[in-house]
């Protein structure tokens, strides 16, 4: 059946406020932001600027003061905070910066928690995510703990992890911030692939000019404002 929408997520008319009374702060001012599937938009834009706050509203972990936020159709921003975190669960994958493994669960473990967090048994969980580190080149090391891998190496496990419950929408929050040059180009190919996927759209916030020429389309955001239309790129 067919979609009814060409995109994964959109935001419309999004403000968010922290605090309230004299000491309110709004960082972001009436954002709006579509995520095409099968795409890759950067999210770009100076410190502070709102980038990493408009990401948590669209992937909902953060709700906006004002504004409509839909992920495959569904309002985030109507959800209760316990149907918010099912969906987020099986609908949504997150990559950071710092990996966040678990130490002591092996890259094969550490890469089945979103399907063993959605019930699926132990066993099956891992054979899933042995299957997806193999392809991302981690055949040799599914048994290794994150303190034995490289910080690209730590990086593919997150990236599986992100991808092993099939989400439709990606969210990285400056992904190769923690990398050399050659490991953070390694990261962007795997992530441009995860975005061909035409039932996905990824999202990644970065401050990284290296890797600008992997995005399909790059959006400014600059004092809660988006200040110019998508660059859209071959």
């Amino acid at each position: 059946m067919a979609r009814a929408s060409v995109f994964a997520a959109q935001a419309r008319g999004v403000v968010m406020e922290f605090a309230s009374g004299p000491d309110r702060v709004r960082v972001l001012h009436g954002v709006d932001m579509d995520l095409p599937y099968g795409r890759m938009t950067f999210l770009i834009g100076p410190s502070g600027s709102g980038k990493t706050t408009m990401l948590s509203i669209l992937s909902g972990v953060l709700t906006p003061t004002q504004g409509a936020v839909e992920v495959m159709g569904v309002r985030l921003d109507r959800m209760s905070a316990d149907a918010l975190v099912r969906f987020r669960r099986r609908s949504i994958g997150f990559i950071f910066q710092q990996y966040n493994l678990v130490s002591a669960l092996t890259a094969a473990e550490n890469a089945a928690v979103p399907l063993i967090a959605d019930g699926e048994p132990w066993g099956r969980a891992t054979m899933k995510a042995k299957d997806l580190l193999d392809h991302l080149g981690l055949g040799d090391h599914l048994h290794k703990l994150p303190r034995q891998l490289s910080g690209g190496q730590q990086q593919r496990v997150a990236i599986a992890r992100a991808l092993v419950h099939r989400p439709a929408l990606v969210v990285c929050d400056e992904p190769t911030a923690a990398l050399d040059a050659a490991a953070g180009q390694a990261v962007m190919r795997l992530l441009v692939e995860a975005a061909g996927d035409p039932d996905r759209a990824v999202l990644v916030v970065t401050h990284d000019d290296r890797i600008y020429r992997y995005a399909d389309s790059i959006v400014s955001i600059e004092d809660g404002r988006i200040q110019k239309a998508p660059q859209e790129h071959a």
